[in-house]
């Protein structure tokens, strides 16, 4: 489905996308987005364009308050565009920094809690908890509190709460940034897997150039603020990848040195 909005933030049409075409996971079309209104206005996000394919993994990137987040939010529906069009076809699931756990739950409950939301039937829930544990390999700590899992184990399990959502979407805003260099390099192993094997359209920000090209099958560089697309790299380099390989190595050089000409240019 396309939304197109007005300036004034109202949707202006709606529109069905074709059987026959093959569909986008999202698009974006001319997408701007302010915060507050008349001279108190910022702009986030000035006439974003990006399409995302389904099954593609995509990575953000940009200076910081480059408007990254606002993207994630405006695609999972959390917000609304000021003008433009948004297209996304498909369940969509959000994932943060912190794993926003509940602490009063077990790794299982948390999980479970999600698939109550959508009114599956509890007699079906247990099993489908434990299959999602057992897909981020945590089936043996299904029963523990969210404070007795490493860092590492939280965001596994809002992994597993997200999937539980039956998204074929995953917007992931910087999951990994608060995590060791060892375990985040376990955990984008993991991801890598699960997106494979779920056939997961993936939206990843980070700051870290090197974890997208790492990750990503194309980054995509956001300007500062107000965010646009500054320019997309594709990420040519054969899964599975090293975050120290020397290929992934040279796509983050080059990425870092556009992000720096941006980054310059807008300090003056």
């Amino acid at each position: 489905m396309t939304l197109t909005f007005d300036h004034d933030n109202d949707i202006v049409d709606v529109a069905e996308a074709s059987p026959r075409k093959r569909t986008p996971a999202l698009a974006l079309r001319r997408v701007s987005k302010r915060h507050g209104a008349g001279t108190n206005a910022v702009a986030a996000l000035d006439s974003v364009s990006l399409t995302v394919e389904r099954g593609e993994f995509v990575c953000l990137v940009g200076a910081s308050g480059c408007g990254k987040t606002t993207l994630l939010s405006l695609v999972a529906g959390l917000d609304q565009p000021t003008s433009g069009e948004l297209e996304v076809n498909g369940r969509t699931a959000l994932m943060f920094q912190e794993s926003a756990l509940l602490p009063w739950r077990s790794a299982a409950q948390n999980v479970e809690l999600a698939l109550k939301l959508r009114r599956v039937p509890r007699r079906e829930r247990r099993d489908q908890t434990m299959e999602l544990l057992r897909l981020v390999r945590l089936a043996d700590f299904a029963d523990k509190a969210p404070h007795e899992l490493s860092g590492g184990m939280r965001q596994r399990v809002a992994l597993a709460r997200a999937l539980a959502q039956e998204a074929d979407i995953l917007l992931m805003d910087e999951p990994f940034g608060a995590l060791d260099a060892i375990t985040r390099d376990v955990l984008h192993d993991e991801i890598e897997r699960i997106a494979h094997e779920q056939a997961l359209t993936v939206v990843f920000v980070t700051h870290n150039v090197r974890e997208a090209s790492r990750l990503g099958d194309r980054i995509v560089l956001l300007s500062s603020r107000p965010g646009r697309v500054v320019e997309e790299f594709a990420v040519d380099v054969e899964r599975p990848r090293r975050i120290e390989s020397p290929q992934v190595s040279e796509i983050a050089g080059t990425v870092t040195a556009r992000l720096r000409e941006e980054v310059r240019r807008h300090a003056h």
